[in-house]
């Protein structure tokens, strides 16, 4: 006894739930399928999604003039709201906007009377020549004798701000991968610690010399290497098949993984607490369904939380996934660091150390 080594026995359980995990379909679905489903589709379509052209008022811009007016009332251009110019800059970045149009009156008796700017995203410019031509058709819808005379009224000009694309998968990458963790943390912790329980698993361990915490850490291990690899296949796929951007390279890669595996660790708490309450293993799918979906379908996986009412906002600004959506993205895209996003991470280890401290006084052992 003297000889036993909690250490082996971990080793030991590490390689057993990883095979089991191997074996289950629920699981290869949830954490590699499922999302590289959804990614494929949203790779192949591309980003030609867009009915109307999406516009900001430029900061300065004369928003008292005539023109500025008749523009705002074109159903063709989709006005988004900004706030500075750093505002502006992140709009055009992310491709949420085409372009931002400054209208000047110029000195009172000089030709032309307005001037017209439209900066534009230098990955949108086949919809921003298209935006001049738009423009400069309503300013002459707006008199027939305008066509005649149009340079003596506005003058427009295109300037290029050179931005990186921002594709779909750059959206829809980071979510799909925050889902699959989510499921497999919830879903798979709940039946893999209730079947342990039930067939009384749990129970002949206790007669062994291994500790408590060494069966939850081996389980926890087992499920991190797997959803880490899975993590690694969907983001490969997605950089190399479809241009999902790695802004820093390897550096991004390795800290995207790091903040998969913090908010794995915390849906794991999830899973852990599911597994005591449900009386049976017919009511996991229910409580499982109940903390993931509404996550899944509010805490932009799919699009922009910014989409949603302004009184549905703040709840799904409560939502971990929210944080690890928003954690994801911003290293990928914007290549912060893990210094950058540490209010996303602070705000997952609260709720880890909320969900774990309740796990603890509900987790049950036999």
């Amino acid at each position: 006894m003297a000889n036993y080594s909690n250490f082996r026995a971990m080793r030991s359980m590490i390689k057993a739930s990883l095979q089991a995990i191997l074996r289950s379909p629920s699981a290869i679905v949830f954490t590699i399928a499922f999302p590289l489903i959804f990614i494929l589709v949203f790779g192949f379509l591309g980003n030609e999604t867009h009915f109307t052209i999406k516009v900001a008022s430029a900061p300065g811009s004369d928003t008292t003039s005539p023109l500025y007016q008749v523009l705002r009332h074109v159903d063709a251009l989709k006005w988004v709201a900004t706030k500075d110019a750093a505002g502006i800059k992140k709009l055009l970045q992310q491709g949420d906007i085409v372009a931002t149009i400054d209208i000047k009156k110029l000195p009172e008796g000089q030709k032309p009377e307005y001037a017209i700017l439209l900066d534009a995203a230098s990955s949108e410019m086949n919809k921003a020549k298209q935006l001049e031509a738009l423009i400069n058709n309503i300013v002459q819808m707006q008199d027939p004798e305008i066509s005649k005379r149009l340079s003596e009224i506005v003058t427009t000009k295109l300037k290029v701000s050179e931005v990186r694309e921002y594709k779909s998968i750059d959206f829809i990458l980071p979510g799909q991968l925050s889902f699959s963790l989510l499921a497999s943390g919830v879903f798979g912790t709940a039946f893999v610690f209730f079947n342990l329980r039930q067939t009384l698993v749990l129970k002949r361990f206790f007669a062994t010399p291994v500790r408590r915490e060494t069966i939850v850490l081996s389980e926890g291990i087992s499920r991190m290497l797997f959803q880490i690899l899975g993590s690694i296949i969907i983001i490969t796929l997605g950089h190399f098949a479809f241009g999902f951007t790695l802004a820093n390279g390897i550096y991004t890669f390795i800290n995207m993984l790091l903040v998969c595996a913090l908010g794995l660790l915390v849906f794991m708490g999830f899973g852990f607490i599911i597994s005591s309450v449900a009386k049976s293993e017919s009511a996991i799918p229910p409580f499982s369904n109940l903390i993931t979906l509404p996550q899944f379908l509010l805490a932009g996986t799919f699009f922009s939380i910014d989409n949603f009412p302004k009184w549905l906002q703040p709840f799904c600004r409560v939502l971990p996934l929210t944080y690890l959506n928003d954690a994801l993205r911003r290293i990928s895209f914007d290549g912060a660091s893990l210094w950058d996003v540490r209010i996303d991470l602070l705000i997952l280890i609260i709720w880890g150390i909320i969900i774990y401290g309740l796990a603890s006084r509900l987790f049950k052992w036999e």
